[in-house]
């Protein structure tokens, strides 16, 4: 049996995922229907769901907004420590010299 092959990952606009989010919820189709239907994976789509209703405030989670600020603390905590250890080793390269 030979492995299945990986779709490349793809990228949707916020409008589609509303619009999908908006299929599932109206109930006339299950998640995995409305996954089929648009060729997409029933994990993704239950994702969105369940992302759609932390933001509605109907479920407890990071909100979008909350999700986006994370991500750009965290990178910017990551320059920070990248730009510390730079400052440590040049101050011991010019302790050094100093001696």
């Amino acid at each position: 049996m030979g492995k299945k092959k990986r779709r490349p990952r793809r990228s949707f606009t916020p409008e589609f995922k509303a619009e999908i989010v908006e299929l599932c919820r109206r109930g006339d189709r299950s998640v995995g229907q409305v996954a089929q239907d648009f060729d997409l994976t029933e994990t993704a789509v239950r994702d969105w769901v369940r992302q759609a209703e932390v933001d509605a405030g109907e479920r407890d989670g990071l909100a979008s907004s909350e999700r986006e600020e994370l991500a750009a603390l965290r990178r910017e905590n990551r320059r920070l420590r990248e730009d510390v250890e730079i400052l440590k080793r040049a101050t011991a390269f010019f302790a050094k010299e100093t001696r």
